[in-house]
């Protein structure tokens, strides 16, 4: 016979296995939310930190191409204002209808005593065939020695190139320099403008008012190929003599290639671009 004790004993028995399984549940429950609450933070920093794909880094792609395109197409814009003041000089069309190409610097850097500080960058055009002028191709220069005033400010400068010696110096690889060292004759236009001197090899015409002082003889250094600006303008990996050869066309050097035919000869003509691959069509198409 089960007595009131025992009875007692089997209820509390029950009671404890009953308890112990409650707790066994809720300690499961609570281990398996933790687990997959610490997994959340790891499968977000992971979908943050993903490579890229072409999809999210086409923008960022085109957007310094278009910059440099643009950059370019400004230079040559800038160009074109740089040319139409030389056109008031009274002997300048002379020396434009005998040159062979033309330098065109649009905006030079401060120029201290004996160097330009900053240099400044600008676009070359040649006359391949003695009559027209080429598409532009972008350079950027250095100082210019011998005399350069202190503290002027260097404004647009053009080197107008009278000699193919002087245009083969534009189709190096390297850095080069327009000077006596070079076996350049670098003359200021303002000792030309006046009658004192020849034209020289290179004649250098600046829009600042005195800047060079009553130098006679200067020299331009450290003048370097624009490959990045060059390629953006046409779309295409090119040398500078492609381009002066008539390889591509760009329509938006036309304005450029206009003023200095109007400068030269006082015509418009000057934007034939027969023989070109790319004749008549945007830049960088063939």
């Amino acid at each position: 016979m089960i007595t009131e004790q025992q009875m007692m004993r089997t209820a509390v028995t029950a009671f404890l296995v009953t308890l112990a399984a409650a707790s066994t549940q809720a300690v499961a429950q609570s281990t398996q939310s933790t687990q997959s609450t610490q997994s959340m933070p790891s499968t977000q920093s992971t979908q943050s930190t993903k490579p890229a794909t072409s999809a999210d880094t086409q923008g960022a792609t085109e957007q310094p191409a278009e910059q440099r395109e643009s950059t370019a197409m400004k230079r040559v814009d800038d160009a074109v204002a740089v040319v139409t003041r030389m056109g008031n000089e009274p002997r300048m069309k002379e020396l434009l209808a005998s040159a062979k190409g033309i330098f065109i610097v649009p905006t030079y850097g401060r120029a201290a005593l004996g160097f330009g500080a900053s240099g400044g960058a600008g676009v070359l055009l040649v006359k391949a065939d003695g009559m027209h002028w080429s598409e532009p191709v972008f350079y950027n220069m250095g100082g210019i020695s011998a005399g350069a005033q202190a503290g002027a400010e260097g404004g647009a400068i053009a080197m107008v190139l009278n000699n193919q010696k002087a245009v083969d110096r534009f189709m190096q690889k390297n850095a080069f320099s327009l000077s006596a060292e070079a076996g350049l004759t670098v003359i200021n236009w303002a000792k030309l403008a006046q009658g004192s001197v020849g034209t020289g090899d290179v004649v250098v015409w600046t829009g600042t008012k005195g800047l060079y002082g009553n130098v006679v003889a200067l020299g331009i250094n450290d003048i370097r190929f624009n490959q990045t600006l060059t390629d953006a303008y046409y779309h295409l990996n090119l040398s500078p003599r492609d381009v002066i050869t008539g390889r591509v066309r760009n329509p938006q050097a036309d304005s450029l290639k206009q003023a200095l035919a109007t400068t030269s000869t006082g015509t418009a003509s000057g934007t034939s671009s027969s023989g070109s691959e790319s004749s008549g069509k945007p830049a960088g198409n063939k």
